[in-house]
């Protein structure tokens, strides 16, 4: 697949665009006007790999947290603002890396040119966020609802009124719940622009049904060189959202962050509680960075050789469990109960040889 050439942008020194690789973002759900719990969650999204975190910021008391909740951020901050110019005029003061607004709704024009000129002046990209539930009524009257067309005219309608005022350091979404009407709006903007793309499948919904329609939805556009920051909406811990978001780079050989997990989905062979292993397996190595490939097999007859391929890997049979890596067996461990922390034990050694 070839990447769409965009242009770059920085957001708080986080390229995206251009050369730089597809950006993985979530948003808080907590209260911005709560630091410490606000902080916290930001800090364990980093800590799974998120690279740009989004903020709510509906009122003063939010926007008067920012500055501390900045000053404690280890990523770029994005304030999301809605309808109200003073707020993203108090955002960019307390030193926000980047805004969410749609210029047509913070007020008349002079208010926009308020927060254009701000912006310019802190070098703060803005993300033209348009969304399939809020587009203006005379474009859905015109094009009969909130159509693929219809968004991306009305993206097209504030990017103008940025580059009117010379700004130009613009991010573009277009989200919508539908997946193919998603698909159809960025690939029509896409041949509009070369202004970055963030996109994302919004209210996905939970976690299994909202990661489905997300990768199938980014998938596509991905594969089709479309997309240059993603974030997976679920209604779910925020932090799930970045696990969802690596393995559909993973899967499309766009980016790798940690190891990749194959597990065999059982039979009447397996002996073992493999469900639990391989999700026990999974959650224990949630933390680390390095790439390789862990196999947890519920067979030990065929487990080794169906994943030959795999760095390490684990397959488990009635009290007793292989050990093996790239298919050759390194040890056997008797005892179900000994399955997890022996294995374990192997994978901390072989990293130890990775990193030595």
């Amino acid at each position: 697949m070839e990447r769409k050439q965009t242009r770059a942008v920085d957001i708080g020194g986080v390229g995206i665009g251009g050369e730089n690789p597809v950006r993985v973002q979530s948003m808080c759900n907590t209260d911005t006007r709560d630091v410490l719990s606000t902080v916290a969650q930001i800090t364990r999204l980093a800590e799974a790999g998120c690279e740009i975190v989004r903020l709510a910021v509906p009122d003063d008391k939010a926007a008067a947290a920012l500055a501390a909740i900045r000053a404690s951020s280890p990523v770029p901050l994005i304030a999301d603002i809605h309808f109200d110019h003073r707020l993203a005029l108090a955002a960019l003061e307390a030193g926000m890396d980047g805004l969410r607004i749609n210029p047509g709704n913070i007020g008349d024009e002079s208010k926009v040119d308020i927060v254009v000129r701000a912006a310019l002046e802190r070098r703060v990209p803005i993300r033209i966020g348009v969304n399939g539930g809020s587009l203006e009524k005379d474009l859905l009257h015109r094009h009969g609802g909130p159509t693929p067309q219809a968004m991306v005219e009305s993206g097209l309608r504030h990017v103008a009124m940025l580059e009117r005022r010379g700004f130009t350091d613009i991010k573009i979404s277009l989200k919508t719940s539908s997946v193919l009407n998603t698909i159809a709006a960025y690939r029509l903007m896409a041949e509009r622009v070369d202004y970055p793309l963030h996109i994302g499948i919004t209210e996905a919904g939970t976690l299994v049904r909202g990661a489905v329609k997300s990768a199938v939805g980014l998938g596509i556009l991905l594969w089709e060189g479309i997309g240059d920051t993603l974030r997976v909406s679920l209604t779910h811990d925020p932090v799930a959202e970045i696990g969802v978001a690596y393995e559909i780079l993973r899967a499309l050989g766009l980016r790798q962050r940690g190891p990749e997990i194959i597990s065999c989905p059982t039979c009447g062979r397996t002996e073992i509680n493999l469900i639990t292993l391989a999700e026990q397996v999974e959650e224990a190595l949630r933390g680390v960075e390095e790439v390789f490939t862990v196999a947890v097999m519920g067979c030990v007859v065929n487990g080794p050789g169906e994943a030959r391929e795999a760095d390490i890997g684990i397959a488990g049979g009635r009290g007793l469990g292989i050990i093996f890596r790239r298919g050759e067996v390194v040890r056997k461990v008797r005892g179900d109960a000994n399955l997890l922390p022996e294995f374990m034990k192997e994978i901390e050694a072989f990293l130890r040889e990775r990193r030595s």
